[in-house]
């Protein structure tokens, strides 16, 4: 695994990911958790994400003009206790405006939840903080441009 430039292919999808490819977040987060000991499955898995890449190329994020009011839609999930070394969730999140990604994020959550409840309930808290940082800081400025 020392020739194999896993960590450079990760940076790479790691820089779609946050330019214009939001549905790699979950995949992405996974695969960079392995960065300083990546085995064989996980150059697989990257090789995977790469062709799924190459054939979804025309995939992306469309800006347009919003005809009707603009509204910032949120969308939220947790997966419980999926890491299996740590035992800890994944908080994910995406916030739309006008049919556009505007705001996404696939984590580990920072403690071990002890139920799903716990789970969604954090992973909604990071979503809020998103919602009322977009909604006080570029909501607006987007408004505006759209």
């Amino acid at each position: 695994m020392k020739n194999i430039p896993y960590s450079n292919a990760i940076g790479s999808v790691m820089y779609l990911m946050v330019s214009t490819r939001p549905d790699i977040a979950y995949a992405v987060s996974c695969l960079s958790r392995y960065m300083s000991n990546a085995g064989l499955p996980h150059w697989e898995a990257l090789k995977w994400l790469l062709r799924y890449l190459n054939g979804s190329i025309d995939t992306g994020i469309k800006f347009s003009r919003c005809n009707e009011g603009a509204n910032l839609i949120g969308y939220v999930d947790s997966n419980y206790a999926n890491d299996k070394d740590s035992r800890r969730s994944t908080t994910s999140y995406v916030f739309t405006l006008c049919g556009a990604c505007v705001s996404w994020k696939s984590q580990l959550q920072n403690i071990v939840a002890l139920s799903t409840t716990e789970a969604e309930y954090i992973a909604t808290t990071e979503a809020f903080k998103e919602a009322i940082w977009l909604k006080g800081n570029i909501f607006w400025a987007l408004v505006i441009w759209l």
